[in-house]
């Protein structure tokens, strides 16, 4: 069900209206990123400008993160939510533009400043919708944090009810491999779900000369980051893409003294959402089987992050249809399931949704980059096709609901 095309045109002329504003404003926050529940700075300046703009945003109790409601008399019950991330990732900014990073070893190297500008953009726009009584559904503006944190921010939004009265929630993520102007969609499974695994080993330590007297922690750690994910592969279904990587391993201070302890740290990723459940709990067992003979002893942990992202098939019309309506049917790209987790995962235990892909990469721009780099940047005018996207979802959500209930 296509937008009205004179409410298209509407949503688009207040899209552009507010588009040099939201630039500069994802630029501020770029210049000024903050990490995981630290976005106090970025919180304020979202709720500043809601206000500006008449409306009432609410701060969730952690401190940061926030939820504003726009609406108007005679709307159906029920609501659609629209969320954005506020969190950078401690990462250093290495690119040489004038909104620069001024925060040392922190950037936005996902693209969250630009969701933030998105869904504040889509707030302003509807707010001028909702004045001229052209919404049917009241809609929630869902300002999250933390969402590089496992398990994640979206969890504080729902423990402090910010999906209450939510029937559909949408989200837009930066995607580098597509191109602006395109919106890559998929229906079911679109990320992936993402645990973190910590495995310590610990031994009695000796010289290096003397290996059969001690017992040999480093070769016992390197064996075991080595056969672990080889081992976890052939205990569960190889079609769930389970797969574990390490990003960091640590043992010892000198080449001649086989140290007492070491460490390894990585992530573990499901494309199943039932494979993910039991896999957690081969580790332990898989990891002592491993380094049994060596003499060590070895503890083995599953941090539980978030579940894949499962995109409902009727949410992902809606944005098929908004993005037809307010760009083209040339603008709808395709995208493909991620091994990136994504505690959007969370909202669609509570409500129907789905998440896009906004396509950044520069239009010509060939160059391979990708997010949570130092140098990832977005083409700006993605901003304004985030806003058109988000608004028209929002919109349809409301009269595709309304045309259900009345067909049943």
């Amino acid at each position: 069900m296509p937008l009205d095309s004179d409410v298209a045109a509407e949503v688009d002329r207040l899209a552009k209206s507010y588009a040099d504003e939201l630039i500069a404003f994802r630029r501020d926050l770029h210049t000024h990123p903050e990490p995981g529940r630290e976005e106090f700075r970025t919180t304020r300046a979202v709720t500043d400008r809601l206000q500006a703009a008449g409306l009432s945003p609410v701060g969730l109790p952690i401190g940061t993160g926030l939820l504003c409601d726009i609406d108007q008399p005679g709307l159906r019950p029920g609501r659609v939510a629209l969320r954005a991330d506020l969190d950078a990732l401690r990462v250093v900014d290495e690119k040489d533009v004038p909104y620069r990073s001024t925060r040392p070893g922190v950037c936005h190297a996902c693209g969250h400043d630009a969701h933030t500008a998105i869904v504040l953009g889509a707030g302003l726009v509807l707010a001028e919708l909702a004045a001229a009584r052209m919404l049917r559904q009241g809609v929630r503006l869902v300002f999250q944090p933390a969402e590089e944190i496992i398990p994640g921010g979206a969890l504080d939004v729902i423990a402090a009810d910010g999906l209450d009265g939510v029937e559909q929630i949408f989200g837009l993520h930066c995607d580098p491999r597509l191109e602006v102007g395109t919106v890559g969609l998929r229906a079911g499974p679109i990320t992936s779900a993402a645990d973190s695994v910590h495995v310590r080993l610990t031994g009695p330590g000796g010289h290096t000369a003397r290996p059969h007297l001690s017992a040999d922690l480093v070769h016992a750690l390197s064996t075991l980051v080595s056969q672990l994910p080889l081992a976890l592969s052939r205990r569960v279904d190889p079609r769930a893409g389970l797969t574990l990587v390490w990003g960091r391993i640590h043992a010892g201070a000198a080449a001649n003294a086989i140290p007492m302890e070491g460490e390894a740290e990585g992530t573990l990723r499901c494309l199943d959402a039932s494979v993910w459940e039991s896999a957690a709990e081969l580790v332990p067992g898989l990891a002592h089987q491993i380094v049994a003979p060596y003499g060590v002893t070895v503890q083995a942990e599953v941090h539980r992050g978030v579940p894949p992202v499962v995109n409902d098939p009727s949410a992902v019309a809606v944005l098929r249809d908004a993005v037809e309506s307010t760009m083209g049917r040339g603008a709808v790209g395709t995208t493909e399931q991620s091994l990136g987790g994504e505690d959007f995962a969370w909202y669609l235990t509570k409500a129907r949704g789905a998440l896009a892909r906004l396509g950044v990469r520069p239009a010509g721009n060939t160059q391979p980059y990708d997010i949570h780099q130092g140098t990832f940047d977005i083409d700006e005018h993605a901003i304004p096709i985030g806003v058109r996207t988000l608004v028209a979802a929002a919109l349809l959500a409301g009269e595709r609901d309304e045309s259900i209930q009345v067909l049943s």
